[in-house]
């Protein structure tokens, strides 16, 4: 058994990382240990991502203990960076967490810089304000409140070879070697460095100087634009809450409408002050960027939630995400104010999804198949509408070649036809006998090429008759004579008006 992680007393009594828990209680007799819990830990590294959640949207985990955040075109919204890093340790410390933090111009070097290169940060520790963009690679170190002491940057080259990540063997190799630091495997070439520690060595030295580039993959899909708002003291009243999220709908429907873009999914995200978040989705069937409309479908889903918003002492912050747009044009406006009916029916259809569940109000659509059964079903309402082009159009003042009402599944008959393969005469459906006066067909569909070793797989002759009472059916004939069946059976698949 191993020493996975160790708190600030046991460190300074000279107990460290992977160190055998026999010889951690031989060094301290009265050491408190705990088993680890991998699971434990990655659910809170994840909940802190949550929480970060708030200064970006671009937050990935770095397991087992670390966070990764894009701030690119985040910073202003803090006062530039040396503000971001100073909210997020504040936000950070207040959760009773030791940290550390750094800035950095690619993923890996933030990486390398905050775990090689600086203090712990804890409470009674704070960023200094100090504008870090002038100087790359940037790292504040954290200073002691009451020294006041401005700490200088830390050059990346300066950070032990341990910070490329390669194992025992291979760091002490590069140690014995004389290459102390990163700055001393960079003056050298790197075709040596790769023949003898590997291609790994020398992209891990390029990412952490800032030569290459690896973007980092995002925990959360990124929205496509969105608006935030953030509050001097936490508000717990809905009316304030309503206000505000009125105000993010308009400077989002503003962004929407310079794009000539409609929001289809839409995300409201509520950060309490003690770091939990909650978050709430509507979708709409079509795009809208209307900030009264959003606002009703928003307030129709708080009115659904099983368990209310708990506002706690507060929110601090809320962001507005729209995380799906399609093109939308300006409409023209009618003299008259009544809503038109397409507008009320799709209004209507958005608060019944949001109410009852986007998977519960559902529309008709077609399937990409040629087989009838297959080529239809049914979606959400918020479904993007595919362009299909398997289906026919009868020509003007034809009846419709499909009925409107299939049966399911297709019901068997009893067909008087002429053979082989004629077509019907007279067919008793349901002890009604139908004389057919006439048929048009036929019309034959084959089976996938999957399906045609098997039963269902047979070839379908369809034929459109209408019988002596002037009613109409759609009748096919199930296999061909001599090479699928010796004898076909019938079958009546739908109905035409």
């Amino acid at each position: 058994m191993r020493v996975v992680a160790v708190d600030e007393v046991a460190d300074l009594l000279g107990l460290t990382v992977d160190m055998t828990l026999a010889d951690a209680r031989a060094r301290v007799p009265e050491v408190d240990s705990v088993p680890h819990d991998a699971a434990a830990d990655a659910r809170l590294l994840d909940a802190i991502a949550e929480g970060c959640d708030r200064f970006t949207p671009s937050v990935a985990v770095d397991p087992p203990n670390g966070l990764l955040l894009d701030i690119t075109g985040c910073a202003h919204l803090w006062g530039g960076e040396a503000g971001l890093v100073s909210a997020l340790a504040a936000h950070l410390i207040k959760a009773g967490l030791t940290l550390r933090l750094a800035l950095g111009d690619t993923p890996d070097q933030a990486r390398a810089l905050a775990r090689y290169g600086g203090d712990l940060l804890r409470a009674g520790r704070k960023i200094p304000p100090r504008n870090i963009h002038d100087a790359r690679p940037a790292y504040a170190p954290p200073v002691d409140a009451t020294e006041g002491a401005a700490p200088g940057l830390l050059d990346v080259t300066e950070l032990p070879v341990h910070a490329l990540g390669l194992g025992a063997a291979k760091t002490t190799a590069l140690r014995r070697a004389g290459l102390v630091t990163l700055g001393d495997l960079a003056a050298r070439p790197r075709a040596p460095i790769a023949a003898r520690f590997g291609q790994a060595a020398v992209t891990r030295l390029a990412r952490i100087l800032g030569e290459e580039d690896a973007r980092i993959t995002p925990r959360r899909a990124l929205p496509a634009c969105g608006a935030s708002c953030r509050f001097a003291d936490p508000v717990a009243r809905t009316d304030f809450i309503a206000d505000a999220l009125r105000d993010l709908a308009a400077q989002a429907a503003q962004q929407l409408a310079e794009r000539h873009e409609g929001g289809r999914d839409f995300g409201l995200s509520l950060f309490r002050a003690d770091g939990a978040v909650h978050r709430l989705r509507i979708e709409t069937g079509q795009p809208s960027r209307d900030p009264a409309r959003i606002c009703r479908l928003f307030a129709e889903r708080i009115e659904t939630l099983a368990d209310p918003l708990d506002p706690g002492f507060g929110y601090d912050m809320m962001r507005l995400d729209i995380f799906r747009t399609e093109p939308l044009a300006a409409a023209q406006a009618g003299f008259e104010e009544d809503q038109a009916p397409a507008d009320a029916l799709a209004l209507l259809t958005d608060r019944l999804s949001v109410r009852l569940g986007a998977g519960r109000v559902r529309r008709f659509a077609a399937g990409d198949s040629h087989i009838p059964e297959c080529a239809g079903f049914t979606v959400p309402v918020s479904s993007p509408v595919l362009p299909l082009t398997v289906h026919r159009t009868p020509e003007p003042g034809e009846p419709p070649l499909r009925p409107l009402h299939l049966l399911e599944p297709p019901q068997i008959v009893d067909v008087i036809a002429e053979v082989p393969d004629g077509p019907p005469r007279r067919f008793r459906w349901r002890r009604q006998t139908h004389d057919i006066t006439a048929f048009e067909g036929p019309e034959r569909i084959s089976a996938e090429w999957w399906k045609r070793r098997d039963g269902a797989g047979l070839t379908r002759d369809y034929y459109r008759v209408e019988d002596s009472q002037g009613r109409r059916f759609w009748l096919f004939r199930h296999g061909l004579y001599g090479t699928e069946k010796t004898r076909p059976d019938w079958y009546l698949h739908g109905l035409f008006g």
